[in-house]
């Protein structure tokens, strides 16, 4: 039986949703060999290489997704996470502003830039990214959280508690960050 590289990859996200991430990957590594420019199965090897803690390894899938596709936003913004956990805060930085470029309402890169620079101590800059996020999504519980504590860094307490009221009304976990 000749390999389907749709059946590969729906193989190696179900492996990869159970932690068998070696097994994954050579399913994922698979799929690319039969169908070298579609930008999902590098996607998903990227993000799986990720889950694995092969930092490195999931970046360079993720560039070659991105090369492929440069306007996705899901790929950029993995992207952008990826090097903010690998500690390449300006390169994180670079992905969120080109991301932005293409979709200047995307909040979820209004947040993650704002999480780089709360990171770096940049708190004005977080203040701003985290507000343009909330402005964006005003349910966006991760971005009012972020903007909280900033607020709380910037000493600006009546605000910080403004968020706080806000979040007692909005669901953790249906949102991305």
């Amino acid at each position: 039986m000749k390999d389907n590289a749709e059946i590969l990859n729906s193989q190696a996200i179900e492996l990869a949703s159970h932690g068998q991430y070696v097994e994954a990957i050579a399913c994922f590594k698979r799929a690319i060999t039969i169908v070298r420019d579609n930008p999902l199965l590098w996607y998903n090897l990227g993000i799986t290489y990720r889950d694995a803690g092969m930092l490195q390894l999931s970046k360079d899938a993720l560039l070659t997704a991105y090369k492929i596709n440069s306007e996705d936003q899901d790929i950029i913004e993995t992207l952008a996470h990826t090097c903010f956990i690998s500690g390449e805060m300006e390169e994180a930085l670079t992905f969120c502003a080109q991301g932005l470029e293409l979709n200047i309402r995307n909040a979820h890169l209004w947040n993650n830039s704002g999480v780089i620079y709360f990171t770096q101590g940049d708190y004005n800059s977080a203040c701003e990214a985290f507000e343009h996020a909330v402005t964006i999504d005003p349910n966006y519980y991760d971005a009012v959280f972020n903007l909280r504590d900033t607020y709380q860094e910037l000493g600006n307490l009546s605000a910080a508690a403004e968020c706080d009221a806000r979040l007692k009304n909005i669901k953790q976990g249906d949102f991305y960050a």
